[in-house]
């Protein structure tokens, strides 16, 4: 079975993560806490429904510019949307016996969102 959501906001990238948690402590458990709080509406909006096999997770990254590289822009965005994903009981868990492997595609367009189409595999 798959299912899919729609995160409509602009992840942080992993230059982002790191430069936030330099800076000081408090600031990347704040940047942590704001940015899953945001994820995890999208996650209510789309109407996911908990999981109970393990994941394949298709992440496709919808960007304004072409501004950002790659790596960075999954970097920072995929630990966030994990962790809301356990906080929310759609995954049990975010480690290798739940999540199995993650593909990412990337597309120019005019609002910054992640689309993630979660497939669960039949062992």
């Amino acid at each position: 079975m798959k299912q899919i959501a729609e995160i409509k906001v602009k992840t942080p990238s992993l230059n982002d993560v790191i430069t936030a948690n330099r800076s000081n402590r408090f600031t990347g458990a704040k940047q942590k806490k704001e940015i899953e709080e945001s994820i995890s509406w999208s996650i209510v909006a789309s109407n996911l429904r908990p999981i109970h096999k393990p994941v394949i997770i298709h992440f496709t990254w919808v960007e304004k510019n072409a501004k950002r590289d790659l790596d960075n822009i999954c970097g920072g965005g995929r630990k966030f949307i994990l962790d809301a994903l356990v906080d929310a009981g759609i995954l049990a868990n975010d480690n290798q016996k739940w999540v199995r492997g993650f593909t990412d595609t990337f597309i120019v367009s005019d609002k910054y969102k992640v689309l993630i189409e979660l497939e669960e595999i039949n062992e």
